[in-house]
């Protein structure tokens, strides 16, 4: 999960009626925007729960909050300037009521520190990842009129004892971090200094958010980690690994779809493949960022494999795991990338035949390796051109993906109803492909089986079998 994927906005649903804090109690109540990648959603869903145990009620409207967040992103300046428009909007509700404590959490509060308390100053408090623990003590400064920041990067918090609140109303979906921060120096990405080293986390308190998870009928579950691959545990001697850790879920919890994100290249191992061959509960789509397909513009992104390597790596995939989904992230126009480099990351895009893929214009962040010692020098229109050449070819790639899933017969996790008829429902195969189909008698949560019969640019269509 070292790139944002798209811009995400997600309310906390409420969830507090009748328990303590709840709104009925006339508790203080908190609002929360978030952006970003999936962590930063399971990061709210902690942060919501870590005030919920201390009184707060939790709304999923900005103006009748005593509290608001905002969980930020640092990937991508376009990120970053997305909040700095939304800590605008809530200046306009601060003039009404001085007394609101609006507070800026996550990644940007990481990168910035301080410097958002001046720039903004609709902001009274900047915490980073690693400090939630400490949000009651802050929020009370705040409260009293100063000024409240820590920014403390930790090298053993995993917040593992906090069962999180959990957003999604349907309950068919959950996120459960397994590990936090991130050892990999890639040249382009912020994450190693907003949310530290990687540390994992104890395998039973895992273990035991499944199990409660699955008591309220949760029907999937991601793993996350900045890279799940390096994910470590040593207990009594015996050390457990991240393909361990998922075999020993999927015995576990066999009713329960098992999803993980990101793998990186240079750590996804035949282990891994192999394990998930072994269990028809771990989802057949393998995410695998390759960010360029020169050998020589990886070696300055320090990415730690060559192009070669790379598609060895999506051999193996293709040979242990042929029912297998495939998708990646793109950078286009990274430092002192040539024609050559781009035509072949477009050579490399349609000999793995990504099912999909993000994909965006290289943003330089402050601080980084890129930042500090290469050049920036890719001109923003041969930028543009380049992803949208890319955009063309994925678009390409995903349509032909499409093409061949048309007949066969998948199993679909039901999410909900259909955006464009409440005679339809939604839903994901194991692939991760979105399938729209006849509701019938399904409710979100059922597995069924559906025939593809169709396509769009988006969405698989399909019958009920």
């Amino acid at each position: 999960m070292q790139k944002v994927r798209i811009h995400s906005k997600q309310m906390i649903a409420e969830k507090t009626e009748g328990k303590e804090g709840s709104n009925l109690n006339g508790a203080p109540k908190l609002y929360i925007e978030t952006y970003g990648c999936q962590m930063n959603v399971n990061d709210s869903e902690i942060v919501a729960a870590l005030l919920q145990n201390k009184g707060y009620g939790i709304t999923k409207e900005p103006a009748d909050a005593d509290l608001i967040f905002i969980n930020t992103c640092s990937i991508r300046d376009n990120a970053e300037q997305r909040v700095r428009g939304r800590l605008d909007v809530f200046k306009q509700y601060k003039k009404k009521r001085p007394e609101l404590v609006v507070g800026v959490i996550g990644c940007m509060a990481e990168r910035l520190k301080e410097q958002l308390l001046v720039e903004e100053q609709t902001v009274d408090m900047v915490v980073g990842p690693d400090a939630y623990r400490d949000l009651p003590q802050l929020i009370h400064m705040a409260s009293a009129g100063q000024k409240a920041v820590n920014v403390h990067l930790s090298r053993e918090e995993t917040y593992a004892d906090i069962q999180p609140v959990r957003m999604d109303p349907g309950k068919v979906s959950a996120f459960v971090s397994i590990m936090r921060g991130c050892n990999n120096m890639c040249a382009y990405c912020v994450v190693p200094y907003t949310r530290g080293g990687e540390r994992s986390r104890d395998p039973q308190t895992i273990l035991k958010e499944i199990s409660i998870l699955e008591k309220e009928n949760y029907r999937e579950i991601t793993l996350l980690g900045q890279n799940v691959n390096s994910y470590q545990w040593n207990i009594g001697g015996q050390n457990i690994d991240f393909p361990d850790l998922m075999a020993s879920i999927a015995r576990q919890f066999p009713g329960i779809r098992i999803r993980f994100s990101t793998s990186h290249p240079k750590d996804l191992s035949d282990k891994l493949l192999e394990t998930i061959a072994a269990y028809p509960n771990l989802c057949r789509h393998i995410h695998l960022p390759v960010q360029s397909g020169s050998s020589r513009v990886l070696k300055e992104m320090k990415r730690g494999y060559s192009r070669e390597e790379y598609m060895k790596r999506i051999e193996s995939i293709r040979r242990i795991l042929p029912e297998a989904s495939l998708s990646t992230d793109i950078i286009a126009g990274f430092s002192g990338e040539t024609e050559e480099d781009h035509r072949e990351t477009l050579s490399l895009m349609e000999w793995a035949g990504y099912d999909f893929a993000f994909m965006f214009k290289y943003s330089e962040r402050p601080g980084t390796y890129a930042a500090r010692k290469l050049k920036d020098d890719v001109p923003e229109e041969i930028k543009t051109r380049r992803l949208n050449e890319i955009i063309q070819l994925q678009n390409k790639l995903s349509a032909a993906s499409k093409k061949r899933d048309r007949d066969h017969i998948f199993e679909v996790l039901v999410e909900g109803t259909s955006k464009r008829s409440d005679k339809e429902l939604f839903g994901r195969t194991s692939q991760n492909k979105v399938v729209v189909f006849p509701k019938g008698n399904n409710q979100p949560g059922d597995l069924i089986h559906v025939k593809i019969v169709r396509s769009t640019a988006a969405t698989l269509i399909g019958e009920r079998v």
